[in-house]
């Protein structure tokens, strides 16, 4: 699977692939407050840390993926990106609803900028890589960067929530025409199919 490619499983146990589209997106599947608290799982460094083994974060251009011991997060640092994905969260929401984001919440996002992952290059194989230990700052500081590329830019239109009913996934759509609606085809864009063929035929 494509990095940051997640392989979803609800209660009903019926497993299907996601893709959210950016690293930012992608950090909200790991919980959130209100309605999305049930998906918690950050609940120490080490979930954080684990979790990001299968993100974009951990896929160079080449190279060796990264693993769990690569990166290095503590607790200080767990608190302030739970804190922006959060506030991350309220501010996708209000995009997807055509609404502007509140000025505290983007000062948030602003404030969690700064310098992430530093690249760097293998001497045995040229390939592209990372300097590890991968700090808890650093991930914070890519994830607002790539938070802020979204909202600030063209790419905001984009940000969307799936059109499944009760599905509150978010997601990038990245496809050329940009007529993406579902988190995936192999759920809700499946069970629109199969809805719509019902109505046709009743």
């Amino acid at each position: 699977m494509p990095p940051g490619t997640r392989v979803m499983t609800p209660p009903t146990g019926e497993s299907y692939t996601f893709d959210p589209g950016c690293f930012s997106l992608e950090l909200l599947l790991t919980g959130g407050p209100g309605t999305y608290e049930q998906w918690e799982i950050l609940h120490e460094p080490a979930d954080l840390a684990s979790w990001l083994v299968d993100s974009r974060l951990a896929a160079p251009p080449a190279g060796e993926p990264l693993g769990a011991a690569d990166f290095r997060i503590r607790p200080a640092e767990l608190r302030r990106i739970v804190q922006f994905r959060d506030t991350f969260l309220s501010v996708a929401l209000a995009i997807t609803r055509g609404e502007r984001p509140s000025a505290a919440d983007l000062e948030v996002i602003n404030f969690a900028a700064g310098p992430g992952p530093v690249p760097r290059i293998d001497p045995k194989t040229l390939t592209h890589g990372w300097q590890t230990p991968i700090t808890g700052t650093q991930v914070l500081g890519a994830a607002a960067a790539d938070a802020i590329d979204q909202v600030a830019s063209a790419s905001s239109g984009r940000v969307r929530m799936c059109a499944g009913d009760n599905c509150l996934l978010l997601f990038l759509d990245t496809s050329r025409p940009g007529n993406r609606r579902w988190c995936s085809m192999q759920r809700c864009g499946n069970r629109n199919k199969v809805h719509t063929f019902r109505a046709k035929n009743a």
